[in-house]
């Protein structure tokens, strides 16, 4: 907890002579964009964000972040259901699906591959039934695997929790010590991977 960020997008605006605008995003996806340092409160925390830090050896390897304003298949105070997305239709011969969430608002809606889902959170349903069995996921491509193809025309939906593949986005921590017992690091920026 004490963190700011959340998604960013990137738009090339070209504005006319007449005073009209040309739209263009270069992104086909967002990407999320994090600072940890409000979240460092003790010395013990300073302690331990300066282990993780270098044990990722800063941006080298990337880790998972829960975001916990968007981490759920459903809004962060529901409950997880086997029916809460969408991620395919069945065919009688594809037995692969990724798992994804999509946001709508009015007409408009962005569809988000999950690569990255929380193990033994994934709910899965063939037309609203949920399956038990005769499926697994792979949590570190979010890929969902059928023993044995849907059926053609079958609803496949899907519930479950995620997170994000990210990196630290700098070289180097500033560490402010207040004094024995406290201090802090104003800025640890963080990013999302794109895997």
């Amino acid at each position: 907890m004490g963190y700011t960020g959340g998604p960013e997008r990137r738009t090339e605006i070209a504005t006319l002579g007449s005073g009209f605008e040309e739209r263009n995003s270069p992104w086909a996806h967002s990407r999320r964009r994090y600072n940890a340092g409000s979240g460092v409160k003790t010395f013990d925390d300073l302690h331990n964000v300066i282990a993780f830090f270098e044990a990722r050896m800063a941006r080298l390897h990337g880790f998972r972040w829960k975001d916990r304003a968007d981490y759920k298949s459903v809004a962060p105070s529901g409950s997880v259901t086997a029916s809460d997305q969408t991620i395919g239709t069945g065919d009688g011969a594809t037995t692969a699906f990724q798992l994804t969430k999509t946001y709508i608002s009015g007409s408009q809606s962005y569809a988000r591959n999950i690569k990255k889902p929380v193990a033994g959170t994934v709910l899965i349903a063939l037309d609203g039934v949920a399956q038990s069995s005769g499926w697994s996921v792979d949590t570190s491509t979010g890929i969902v695997t059928f023993d044995t193809a849907p059926l053609a025309a079958a609803a496949i939906t899907a519930g479950f929790e995620f997170d994000v593949p990210v990196r630290f986005d700098t070289d180097g921590l500033s560490v402010n010590l207040d004094n024995f017992n406290a201090g802090e690091i104003p800025s640890i920026p963080i990013l999302e991977v794109k895997v």
